[in-house]
């Protein structure tokens, strides 16, 4: 940034950080920044149009981004846009390739919340191996039934994607006494034997997972993955965790799994249409634990992704690279802010 130049405005938009104090917001300033909100706390979220969109962050230079759609109409129509800093790791809500066009990189936050994710994780799979949900209402209507619940010590945790999240997973399944199976393209085979993972294919992991746990990306590939035809190969009374994206699973196939079987349970973080609607009928099931997609943001990871996009942010303004943490990594040797 030349001396002199009106300050650049970021936005910060994910809903726990509007208004919210913290370092990042410190840094940004003394970088030479200018800090900005959304009136909306909720335009995070995602539910405004390109219109809205492109009212709201009109004058913004870099964006400390939510779930927001980054659309080709928003990005041609930012003109003022250098920077998108993903809060997360996610970035299906972003047109990578107009990005690309555009010069403008796209950050993630690959080391942050990988473990508050795979804490959300286990909280899922506990709460329905032990009935946490259904016991509590129970036990709060004096109805003092004492059934045996699930263990899962001795079971078998099913990993589809070993990257960052997946590893947590795969460390706390072998600390809770789990057998740790995994399916990944591209498995860092020295962690599987460090761990005692075993990697096995698909069909293999569908077979044996008496818990199968989604931690792979949102694309072309994988949206609608996890449908009937992959349901129905899944052991009998095994349970899906989906804190990854909603797209991944069809719903409505999930939801027939789920009632007639193979399936026993699900702990959903995500759905197909967020935020969700109160008369999505997979609430209307018993054996199933829900959760607003908050399995990455607990206050100290949702601290340390905003510190960690402030901080892309302000390498890129000094045309410095963020090694690791630019999704479009071709841009690094034309970039220049």
């Amino acid at each position: 940034m030349s001396a002199g130049a009106s300050r650049p405005v970021v936005y910060i938009t994910p809903e726990a950080l509007v208004r919210a104090e913290g370092p990042w917001v410190t840094m940004l300033e003394q970088a030479g920044f200018e800090v900005r909100f959304p009136d909306d706390s909720t335009f995070g979220r995602g539910t405004a149009g390109d219109a809205e969109t492109l009212r709201v962050l009109a004058d913004a230079s870099a964006v400390i981004a939510g779930g927001e759609h980054f659309t080709p109409t928003v990005i041609g129509g930012l003109s003022n846009l250098r920077v998108i800093a993903r809060c997360g790791v996610g970035f299906d809500r972003v047109n990578v390739g107009v990005c690309t066009e555009r010069g403008i990189p796209l950050t993630i936050t690959p080391t942050s919340n990988h473990e508050s994710v795979a804490e959300t994780t286990f909280a899922l799979i506990l709460a329905l191996a032990k009935g946490i949900v259904v016991n509590d209402a129970r036990t709060r209507a004096g109805n003092w039934e004492r059934a045996s619940n699930e263990p899962i010590r001795r079971k078998t945790l099913g990993i589809f994607g070993l990257g960052r999240i997946g590893r947590s997973t795969a460390i706390r399944g072998r600390g809770m006494a789990m057998n740790v199976i995994a399916t990944e393209a591209f498995p860092d085979r020295k962690f599987a034997e460090q761990y005692g993972i075993r990697l096995v294919d698909f069909d293999t992991l569908l077979a044996e997972s008496d818990c199968l746990s989604l931690h792979c990306p949102l694309n072309d590939e994988t949206r609608g993955m996890f449908n009937r035809s992959v349901f129905q190969r899944m052991k009998p009374g095994s349970v899906l965790i989906n804190t990854a994206r909603g797209g991944l699973v069809v719903e409505a196939d999930l939801i027939e799994a789920l009632k007639h079987g193979p399936l026993s349970g699900a702990g959903l973080d995500v759905f197909e249409v967020e935020p969700v609607s109160a008369s999505n009928p997979l609430f209307q099931l018993s054996n199933v634990v829900v959760h607003p997609h908050l399995a990455g943001v607990d206050w100290l990871s949702q601290n340390e992704m905003a510190n960690e996009c402030a901080d892309c942010i302000i390498k890129l303004s000094r045309n410095q690279w963020p090694d690791g943490a630019v999704v479009n990594d071709s841009l690094r040797h034309s970039w220049k802010w």
